[in-house]
């Protein structure tokens, strides 16, 4: 991966730009990558945040976390407001001069953004606007319940999609949001975790330096709808990718590097296990999931120009 400054923890702001006092729950994964992604954006931005957990832990009347310009929007446009302050930036650049650089930030959750803010994040990226995209992606609707979404993995079990006698929990895969990113050419798009903190620093500097839209996923880990510990944030974000079930990669110009090779995987089960949403599920549907995780790893490889594991 390319250095960057950011790198350096020394060299690292200490301004924090979402305050602490936030009502958030204890371990939460979401709002320590929003927090990192907030430190590399710099005091010169504007967020534009659907719908969803951090907006209700970061604002309730009449207080905010936040300390920098932030608008809540619907679950459905936050793409579509980012898309208006960054045209009505460059109309003040070009009407009155005005020359100090904004970054515009569209935020959501995985409900914002793949399911309910899917077609306004299309549309701003086919547009071209320049802006950066984040979703934080805790594979549920978290806030209203733990409902499943389109993120929520094959067999974890939700109140929408509950594991019982005659179910296994959530019967599809994981919808590949950062593909759907890609196919609208667009010149970067990136997974991260809330587990690594520089890797999410150094691609949020890379993407707002990079001239049009950007769309960078995280996966933040939910110990409250995970049914994990609250002290095992960082370990269970890390399993994650140690299993290859989230890889960490980017895409820049439509070329993958994959950011953390990992040329052995760790075994799925050391990651479902840590997870109460996982406890029901039996050996057989491990190893489906298993062989699931391998392929789809291996197609990232490929596209990374490496060699697939077994």
């Amino acid at each position: 991966m390319e250095t960057l400054s950011i790198y350096v923890p020394k060299l690292v702001t200490k301004g924090e730009y979402i305050a602490s006092g936030h009502r958030a729950c204890s371990g939460c994964g979401e709002v320590l990558a929003v927090r990192y992604v907030c430190k590399a954006l710099g005091r010169n931005s504007v967020i534009s945040m659907a719908t969803g957990c951090m907006e209700i832990i970061s604002s309730p009347l009449p207080e905010s976390a936040w300390e920098v310009p932030w608008i809540h929007t619907l679950f459905e446009n936050a793409s579509a407001v980012a898309s208006g302050i960054e045209s009505g930036l460059k109309a003040l650049k070009r009407k009155h001069g005005y020359s100090r650089e904004v970054k515009v930030v569209a935020m959501g959750g995985d409900g914002g953004t793949a399911d309910i803010g899917l077609q306004s994040l299309s549309g701003a990226l086919e547009r071209g606007h320049d802006f950066l995209y984040v979703c934080y992606d805790n594979e549920a609707y978290m806030n209203t319940g733990i409902q499943r979404s389109s993120e929520t993995p094959f067999g974890a079990s939700t109140t929408t999609a509950p594991a019982g006698k005659k179910s296994m929990g959530q019967h599809t895969w994981k919808k590949n949001m950062p593909a759907i990113a890609a196919a609208h050419n667009i010149p970067y798009v990136a997974t991260s975790c809330c587990s690594y903190p520089f890797d999410i620093m150094s691609k949020v500097e890379k993407a707002v330096k990079i001239k049009g839209p950007s769309y960078i996923h995280i996966l933040s880990v939910c110990p409250t709808g995970w049914r994990c510990p609250s002290s095992q944030t960082i370990k269970v974000g890390r399993l994650a990718v140690e299993t290859g079930i989230f890889p960490i990669y980017e895409i820049e110009n439509g070329q993958y590097k994959l950011n953390i090779d990992l040329p052995k995987l760790r075994p799925v089960e050391d990651y479902l296990k840590v997870q109460g949403r996982y406890r029901h599920l039996t050996g057989e549907s491990i190893a489906e999931i298993q062989v699931r995780v391998i392929e789809e790893y291996n197609k990232v490889r490929q596209l990374a120009g490496l060699k697939k594991i077994k």
